[in-house]
């Protein structure tokens, strides 16, 4: 045990030591207040760096012999936890990307369901599906030429944002 502590006072596992303090600190502190992170990438990353680089001097000091190769030590330990942190890290940053917000735009190209007795272009809803399986009824319109009765599947090909509605064509008939 005493091999261990003298390894971990000793330089350079001693800058890092400190940081694995200051790392310790900072998490029971956030378990103690109970703090909710979103996606706390910075700090998990940041931790995972300190320890990895911690362990990387700490191997190094004991497997060197004291003198020069000391800074030797230092800049591999760093390295490591530079590279290690990078592929820890991978799944960590895909699983706390924020998800794209939900835009009205996303129903353009998808089909709707006509729930009102007729569309015309002025008046009409239909019913669309969103990628998570939720429903939506929505404001559509349909050119002059067309007109939709309820239960008919339309197509949606573009969205007025001005008008905050829906143009659709009749996926039937193709027009």
């Amino acid at each position: 045990m005493s091999e261990f502590l003298a390894a971990a006072v000793a330089f350079p596992t001693v800058v890092f030591s400190v940081l694995v303090l200051v790392v310790l600190a900072y998490w029971l502190t956030v378990a103690l207040v109970g703090l909710d992170f979103d996606a706390p990438v910075l700090p998990l990353s940041l931790s995972v760096f300190v320890l990895v680089t911690w362990f990387a001097a700490l191997a190094g000091t004991v497997l060197t012999p004291e003198g020069n190769l000391r800074h030797a030590v230092l800049i591999g330990a760093l390295l490591v936890g530079g590279l290690v942190t990078r592929i820890v890290m991978i799944p960590v940053r895909n699983w706390a990307r924020p998800e794209k917000p939900a835009s009205r735009t996303d129903f353009v190209g998808r089909t709707a369901i006509v729930r009102t007795a007729r569309v015309t272009e002025t008046y009409g809803q239909a019913e669309v599906t969103a990628d998570d399986g939720g429903t939506a009824v929505v404001q559509v319109r349909a050119a002059t030429s067309t007109e939709l009765k309820a239960g008919q599947t339309a197509l949606i090909f573009d969205y007025d944002a001005e008008g905050e509605f829906f143009w659709v064509v009749d996926l039937t008939t193709g027009g």
